[in-house]
């Protein structure tokens, strides 16, 4: 990797630089992440794996264009530095290499993180309105999607599952007015930012970037399975969500509702529970042998278990 990396990064950043032994880092299911620094400059490539996780997921070239878009518009990101279509055989990008915790569970608990946890809820809202004002034409490549996807994934699974239909027709029943279509990152939760002592240093993992109505992101960060052993804190196991509502509105003058948020958070966990599905699928087809999918497709039940309680809560 050192030796093929070489050329694409002195052609990147314009010099010849002393590269460092590349480490693959740990985690990633779709995209393989090595660090490398280059005369001192630290670095992370992101390069393509074997295959996708998801048939939505932006292309590398798409995901670091969105990338490129999101630093232009002063959003917490690495610097994107360059693209490169063949990195032996697959395509990659190269960014800036960001310090910081990004394990959910690690930002949830430790004692050393109690400060960012507490200044969390601001600077997530902070970013998040930052991300929604990107211009949709910098990023024209972004599809809009639609609630009626997740029928079509739950569809292609091709088993009966109860609690997600019920989810669904409760979604398609009581959707609020919609919104105008913003750019969204799509997967924008704790287990995606980089987290230091101080709080938030950068969102990561844009491949799920789309065009959508803005609750739809603002709440996804409220989904059970992303508050990682911390269910009372129900933005993503840091704090509650008054002040992240308060924030949000208060900087993009959208006045979301807190039954918008009900709404949304429900639709995130429907996804959700689809998404463990369709990681499932691919274990089960040989597509991808993997225990982690294999896992995945036993925490769905989990998530229908959520669906169940969220309806119960939100329709009773």
């Amino acid at each position: 990797m050192k030796e093929a990396l070489q050329p694409h990064l002195s052609a990147i950043l314009g010099r010849d630089a002393e590269l460092s032994e590349p480490v693959l880092l740990a985690g990633g299911a779709s995209k393989e992440a090595w660090a490398v620094d280059a005369g001192g400059e630290p670095l992370l490539v992101r390069r393509a794996a074997g295959s996708v996780i998801h048939r939505h997921t932006l292309s590398l070239a798409d995901e670091f264009e969105v990338l490129r878009a999101a630093h232009a518009a002063g959003v917490k990101v690495p610097r994107p530095y360059g693209y490169i279509a063949d990195l032996e055989g697959r395509e990659a990008f190269v960014m800036e290499r960001l310090e910081g915790e990004t394990i959910g569970r690690r930002i949830v608990q430790q004692d050393e993180l109690a400060g960012a946890r507490a200044a969390l809820p601001l600077q997530m809202a902070e970013e998040l309105a930052k991300i929604h004002a990107i211009p949709a034409e910098r990023v024209p490549f972004l599809r809009e999607t639609r609630l009626e996807g997740m029928v079509e994934e739950l569809d292609e699974v091709g088993e009966p599952h109860p609690a997600i239909e019920l989810g669904l027709w409760w979604l398609r029943e009581n959707r609020p007015q919609p919104r105008g279509a913003v750019v969204v990152h799509g997967d924008y939760r704790v287990g995606n930012l980089v987290v230091r002592e101080d709080g938030l240093a950068g969102v990561l993992d844009w491949e799920f970037a789309h065009v959508d109505d803005p609750v739809r992101d603002l709440a996804f960060s409220l989904v059970r399975a992303w508050r990682f052993g911390v269910p009372e804190k129900r933005l993503g196991g840091v704090g509650q969500v008054d002040a992240y509502l308060e924030r949000y509105n208060e900087l993009t003058g959208f006045d979301v509702r807190p039954e918008e948020l009900d709404y949304w958070e429900l639709a995130g966990n429907v996804g959700w529970a689809i998404g463990c599905l369709t990681q499932m699928q691919r274990h089960l087809t040989g597509q991808d042998r993997s225990v982690e999918l294999a896992i995945l497709g036993r925490l769905g039940v989990e998530v229908e278990y959520e669906i169940v309680n969220l309806l119960e809560r939100f329709a009773g």
